[in-house]
């Protein structure tokens, strides 16, 4: 694998894990004309549209079986997004958690 397609996969993972971002902030909003009216839930669907057009050139380019483990690399964003922008908390537990899941991931897809 190319640095190049590399960073596009790290990419891919990013946006989607920013995406899930958006839409957990269109959570607090209350009901569903609540959630429509949030600026969150189109941002949401917009960055999961990027990525998913994103992972359809990566898998143009790389093996599936390499592709779908490296996509676990989302939780890794998602735990840094979650402490830095919802203040939530990470435990040994978590880190420990998502340091398995990267490996395992390395691992498969070498």
């Amino acid at each position: 694998m190319t640095p190049f397609k590399l960073l596009i996969l790290m990419a891919m993972t990013m946006i989607g894990s920013a995406a899930s971002l958006f839409l957990k902030r269109t959570s607090t909003a209350e009901g569903l004309l609540g959630y429509i009216k949030s600026p969150f839930i189109y941002l949401g669907g917009f960055f999961y549209l990027v990525a998913a057009l994103i992972n359809i050139y990566i898998l143009r380019v790389l093996d599936y079986s390499v592709v779908l483990p490296l996509t676990s690399m989302t939780y890794i964003w998602t735990m840094l997004l979650s402490h830095f922008v919802l203040s939530e908390k990470i435990t040994l537990c978590k880190i420990l958690g998502v340091a398995a899941i990267a490996i395992g991931a390395v691992f498969i897809s070498l």
